[in-house]
C-alpha cells in the first residue's frame, strides 16, 4: 500500500484533524440509524489510545456553502457521545476553533460544525484548507464515502499536513484492493439496478477485469431487448441497445463470460403480492413487466458463484423492495453468504440499494466486506482515481 495508516503516525500530544462521514438519517432531531457513527469508533479510539486529540471534520446534507440550521452537526453530539463513550465538545465556528475555550481544550473529542457551511469546502479552496490545517498537527481521512470528492477536507488538507488513513478507510481500501486490484480468481461481478446509462463506465471497466459478469435488474432488460427479445412494458432503455450490444461484443473479445436472465418473473403491475408468472426470457407477454430473475437464472448465477473465488456486487437482481419480486436477490445473496461463511468465497458489496438488499436477505453479516460508500464505491469500481485516496499517497 502506498498510503500510511494510524499505526505509522506519532500522535502523542497532537491534534488530529479527522475527516469522518457521519451523514446519518435524522428525524425530529434524533439519529435513526447510527451505522456510520458506529463505524468511526475504531479510528477515534485509536487516536485517543496513541495520545492524540481527535478534531472531527464532517459534512451533513447539502447546505451549499450556507449555514442551514437543520443541518447542524450539534444534533449528532448525543449519538456520538453514546457511541464513542467519550465527551464531545461541539465547536460552532472556525473562529471558535482557532480560539478554543478552556472547556474545549479539556474535552476528549472535538467536533467542528458542518464543514460544508463554508463555500471553501466544496470549492477545494486552498486558503480555507490552510485555516483548517492550522488547527491541527496531523490529518487523518476516515471518510472513504467522500473520497471521490476533491474538497478542502478530503483533498487539500492531505497535502498540507502529515496524512494517513483512518481504520475505516484502511479496511475499505484493503478490501477493495483484494477484490479488484489483486483478486483471487475467477473474479465474478454482479451488477444490477435500473439503468444501463448510469452503469456504462462500470460495465466497461468490469468487462476488462472480471472473468464472469452477471447482469440483473432492469439493466438486464435493456440487454435482452438489444438481442431482439420483446420485454413488454418492462423498464428498459431501448435507446441504449447499440451500447448494450457493444458491451456484449467487448466481453466476447476479452473472454468475459456474461450471464443474463434465462427466465424471468413477470406481472402486470408492481405491487406487493401481485399475481405473477415465471416465463422464459423470450416469452415475456407484451402487457407484462419483467420484475425479477427466475429460478433457472438464479441456478446459473449460484453455479457461477461456486466456481468463483472473489465476488463484487453492486445492485439488486430485481425489484427487491416489493415482494414477491425479491426472490432472485434473496436467493443469490444467501448463496454468496453461505460460500463466504464456509471460506470458499471473498465477497465485497457496496452501493445504497445493494446494502439494503443484502440486509433484507440477512446476508450482509456474512459478506467479507460491505462498503457504506455509494458514489465512491461506484467510481472505484469504474476504475476512476479517487481524489481523497490519491491525496494520501
Amino acid at each position: 500500500m502506498s498510503w500510511k495508516s494510524l499505526d505509522d503516525m506519532d500522535l502523542d500530544g497532537k491534534t488530529v484533524l479527522t475527516r469522518v462521514d457521519i451523514n446519518v438519517p435524522v428525524e425530529n432531531g434524533q439519529v435513526t440509524d447510527t451505522t456510520r457513527i458506529d463505524r468511526i469508533v475504531p479510528t477515534v479510539q485509536a487516536i485517543l489510545d496513541k495520545g492524540g486529540k481527535p478534531m472531527l471534520l464532517a459534512h451533513f446534507g447539502r447546505p451549499k456553502g450556507k449555514v442551514v440550521d437543520s443541518m447542524t452537526l450539534r444534533q449528532l453530539v448525543p449519538a456520538l457521545e453514546n457511541a464513542l463513550g467519550h465527551s464531545v465538545q461541539f465547536i460552532e465556528t472556525l473562529d471558535g476553533a482557532e480560539n478554543l475555550t478552556e472547556e474545549a481544550r479539556a474535552a476528549e473529542v472535538l467536533l467542528l460544525e458542518n464543514i460544508r457551511f463554508n463555500p471553501g469546502e466544496e470549492a477545494n479552496d486552498e486558503d480555507f484548507a490552510r485555516r483548517i490545517a492550522a488547527l491541527g498537527d496531523v490529518y487523518c481521512n476516515d471518510a472513504f464515502s467522500a473520497a471521490h470528492r476533491a474538497h478542502a477536507s478530503t483533498e487539500a488538507l492531505a497535502r498540507l499536513l502529515p496524512a494517513c488513513a483512518g481504520r475505516l478507510m484502511q479496511s475499505e481500501l484493503e478490501a477493495l484492493e483484494n477484490a479488484l486490484g489483486n483478486p483471487h480468481r475467477p473474479l465474478m461481478a454482479v451488477v444490477g439496478g435500473a439503468k444501463v446509462s448510469t452503469k456504462l463506465d462500470l460495465l466497461s471497466n468490469l468487462i476488462e477485469k472480471v472473468d464472469i459478469l452477471v447482469i440483473g435488474g432492469a439493466i438486464a432488460n435493456t440487454f435482452l431487448a438489444a438481442q431482439g427479445l420483446d420485454v413488454g412494458r418492462s423498464l428498459c432503455e431501448h435507446d441504449m441497445a447499440d451500447t448494450a450490444r457493444a458491451i456484449a461484443e467487448k466481453a466476447a473479445k476479452t473472454g468475459c463470460e456474461v450471464i443474463l436472465p434465462r427466465d424471468v418473473v413477470v406481472a402486470e403491475d408492481l405491487r406487493e403480492g401481485a399475481a405473477f408468472e415465471i416465463v422464459r426470457t423470450e416469452d415475456c407477454p407484451e402487457e407484462a413487466m419483467i420484475l425479477d430473475a427466475g429460478p433457472d437464472s438464479v441456478f446459473h448465477i449460484t453455479q457461477a458463484m461456486d466456481r468463483a473465488a472473489t465476488l463484487i456486487w453492486n445492485g439488486p437482481l430485481g425489484a427487491f423492495e416489493t415482494p414477491p419480486f425479491d426472490g432472485a436477490t434473496n436467493a443469490a445473496a444467501a448463496h454468496a453468504a453461505g460460500l463466504c461463511h464456509s471460506g470458499k468465497l471473498i465477497a465485497v458489496a457496496g452501493g445504497g440499494d445493494t446494502v439494503a438488499a443484502l440486509n433484507q436477505a440477512d446476508a450482509a453479516d456474512y459478506f467479507s466486506y460491505i462498503s457504506t460508500a455509494g458514489g465512491a464505491f461506484l467510481e472505484w469500481m469504474e476504475g476512476k482515481t479517487l481524489p481523497g485516496v490519491a491525496a494520501l499517497e
